[in-house]
């Protein structure tokens, strides 16, 4: 007897097999199963699906399907929450649920033989052996603040979503290892999950929790999941996982598609950071899926943050007010005391704004530099201010969120710029290796030793990236000396020790966790980087941190630009004075020529619910989100022209489809523009955005949409198109 399937595997939307296709089984199969199926002359990895109620399917001749190559024995189907959960995710985002859920699956499941497959399975029921919980109170071992105990016990006593607003250095790692532990002595099968930003992040939060949890339930109870890792990594850690044999997977965004059949926790740290939403593929958000993947497993979320974003703190009350979320509030750092006020008659940075900061957290001064010496780099006071950290052997940061030596190679006399021949950018010189680096598209060439455009040998470099800044720094401190009182290790004489933590001095693997670790241990005098070193890090000596030039992002285009500059700098600010004993002499010194603006007085204040409060009534205002609620729609070609063509075609077809079905009362349609780095690999790209003030009204105009974008491509308008997506709740426009 043969069984009819319905199985998704993985194709675009745009695909004519989009959706569940037809096979047949001797053997019948639950649905979420994993199989391996034929499709045309290849072999695909795809999931027993459940049959769409409008299938022709039971109509087919079972005689002519085919069967299914095989079945991945051993393995439990994926749940029913798990489904959907993607099914949500792909048609929220535009995309076809075959794409979103075989992305979600490790590689390695698609390229296993069967014997393979079967060894591999008998390696994990080895290595994922759970035994008996250790008698171990971790809990006993770590005294909590009041606004610790406080905010636990409002996490235990409501069922959430919850945003944890905690004051960086405020413990808010320890109130997710608390609500963890709690949530295993309460339910020992239960499994948890914990999000972090970026990769560099993982091993530091993986230390503690193995730490934390390997004595109580070994080495296999904790797991990672994140594109750093290897294909067989990725497999091990989703088997665990999957298994149930891993009671907490810490991870990316990719973490949140991951099989976890007894999830009752899920938790979001730095839930503001934008590289929870995804730039290619479904753009999902990471974020946004954790509050409804809590909904659909029921499991409780939190999401923790000292600068949450917009939407997130529009949405969140007090327990008395009300909410989507229940706002659990941590103002203070722990062992924190407060701030020292300035000296008295200190007129140096003409601006009279070194207050003291709420209990423990760094006093901001801004220098103002319009009274400093024209084209200075580190401004006199900041620099003593280096020194002085220096000679008390303590550590500073230096933060430029720009990496190479120079944004641009300029002619003096010709005005030649080192522009990408591919990309509508510059090049960045990068003088350590003497090349002309394009950040977008990887085109790099050796430093010409003359100017290509008119022979001028005198060219040289337009501003500054963290690898100049870091040998500027240098100079300036080359006559200075370390004292001997600082460490019996370090002689009288020695040099100051400057190291720099960006994405070009860490691309061997290994060596970011090196680098980390000299700064941890005191091998480290200056530390100069990009926003890889801004957030997350548990700098314990670090007193003083600089940003040299935030002034870019306060007239950006981009609506979104201030509410990520105050959060950078709130976060590197709060990698200062995490040291109890020190904290009363931490600073942050922001050098800018706008010390005025109301965001540095924010700032300057640390008080992010006035910033917040600021930008959402200027939102509110303007109908910026979350007072509203976009797509864009990108389309790439190898003009300009095609591209708003296809774009600008769509829209007229767009505009009859929303007149005929009344939706065009809820929508509007902006006109196709080039992206603002239009040209990246000698490929045009053009956008247009679609703002309304209903997500309701958007999805459905989206999901009709699809169609006429389809049609539109095979129209004359739609000739030399490359590709075209839609990204909805767009984080840059």
């Amino acid at each position: 007897m043969t069984h009819q399937l319905a199985v998704l595997v993985h194709t675009p939307v745009h695909s004519a097999v989009a959706g569940t296709l037809s096979y047949v089984s001797e053997l019948p199969l639950t649905v979420g199963s994993l199989v391996r199926v034929p499709l045309g002359q290849r072999e695909l990895l795809g999931v027993v699906w459940d049959a769409p109620l409008d299938s022709p399917a039971a109509s087919f001749d079972p005689q002519k399907l085919r069967p299914i190559s095989s079945a991945l024995d051993g393995i439990a189907p994926l749940s029913a929450s798990w489904r959907q959960l993607v099914t949500f995710a792909a048609h929220y985002y535009q995309r076809s649920v075959g794409e979103v859920a075989l992305a979600a699956l490790p590689p390695q499941l698609r390229d296993l033989s069967t014997q393979q497959w079967g060894r591999r399975l008998k390696r994990h029921a080895k290595a994922g052996a759970v035994g008996e919980p250790a008698l171990v109170d971790a809990s006993e071992l770590v005294a909590l603040s009041p606004e610790q105990t406080g905010a636990i016990a409002q996490f235990n006593t409501n069922s959430g979503p919850f945003l944890l607003f905690g004051a960086t250095g405020s413990g808010k790692t320890e109130v997710y290892l608390q609500c963890v532990e709690q949530l295993l002595v309460r339910e020992p099968d239960a499994q948890a999950m914990v999000m972090v930003p970026e990769i560099n992040l993982t091993p530091q939060l993986e230390a503690r929790f193995m730490a934390r949890f390997a004595p109580m339930y070994g080495d296999s109870a904790v797991v990672s999941m994140h594109s750093g890792m290897t294909p067989a990594q990725r497999l091990k850690s989703w088997l665990a996982a999957h298994s149930g044999a891993a009671r907490i997977v810490l991870g990316t965004r990719m973490a949140i598609f991951a099989s976890l059949p007894k999830l009752k926790l899920i938790i979001v740290d730095e839930e503001h950071d934008p590289s929870y939403k995804s730039g290619e593929g479904a753009r999902y958000s990471a974020r946004d899926l954790a509050v409804y993947r809590g909904r659909l497993d029921g499991a409780k979320v939190m999401l923790g943050s000292a600068t949450p974003s917009l939407e997130s703190w529009h949405h969140s009350r007090a327990a008395a007010e009300g909410g989507r979320y229940l706002r659990l509030v941590m103002p203070s750092r722990i062992g924190s005391i407060t701030a020292p006020p300035p000296a008295q008659g200190d007129t140096t940075l003409r601006v009279n704004d070194a207050t003291a900061a709420s209990a423990g957290l760094p006093v901001v001064r801004r220098v103002d530099m319009n009274h400093q010496p024209k084209h200075c780099v580190f401004s006199p006071p900041l620099l003593a201010a280096i020194m002085e950290r220096i000679a008390r052997g303590e550590q500073s940061m230096v933060f430029l969120n720009r990496r190479g030596y120079a944004p641009v190679l300029h002619c003096a006399d010709c005005d030649w710029k080192s522009e990408c021949p591919h990309c509508s950018a510059y090049r960045v010189f990068h003088k350590i290796d003497r090349t002309l680096r394009c950040h977008h598209c990887g085109y790099a060439e050796r430093v010409p030793r003359a100017c290509p455009a008119c022979g001028n040998p005198d060219i040289a470099p337009m501003g500054r990236g963290t690898e100049r800044l870091e040998e500027h720094l240098a100079e300036l401190l080359l006559e200075v000396r370390r004292p001997n009182s600082v460490s019996d290790q370090w002689p009288e004489g020695e040099p100051v020790r400057i190291v720099r933590i960006d994405a070009d001095s860490t691309k061997l693997k290994g060596e970011l966790q090196a680098q980390l670790a000299r700064v941890h241990s005191g091998e480290v005098d200056v530390l100069v980087g990009t926003q890889m070193i801004a957030k997350g890090h548990d700098f314990r000596r670090i007193t003083l941190v600089a940003a040299i030039n935030p002034d870019n992002a306060l007239f950006s285009s981009d609506f979104r630009a201030p509410e990520r500059l105050f959060s950078l700098l709130m976060q590197a600010a709060g990698r200062a004075g995490r040291d109890a004993d020190i904290s009363g002499q931490s600073e942050m010194w922001v050098q800018t020529f706008h010390p005025q603006h109301p965001l540095f007085e924010a700032l300057k204040r640390h008080d992010y619910p006035a910033f917040a409060a600021e930008q959402l009534k200027e939102r509110e205002q303007a109908g910026m989100p979350p007072f509203s609620f976009q797509a864009l729609v990108r389309a790439e070609a190898r003009t300009q022209e095609v591209a708003q063509g296809f774009l600008s075609a769509a829209s007229a077809a767009a505009t009859q489809m929303a007149q005929a079905d009344q939706l065009l009362a809820h929508l509007t349609l902006y006109p196709a523009v080039p992206m603002s780095i239009q040209r990246v690999a000698n490929v045009e790209r053009a956008q247009m955005l679609i703002e309304s003030p209903s997500r309701a009204a958007l999805q459905r105009f989206l999901a009709a949409w699809q169609v006429v974008l389809h049609a539109t491509r095979k129209q004359p308008e739609g000739r030399g198109l490359l590709r075209w997506a839609i990204d909805v709740d767009p984080l840059a426009i």
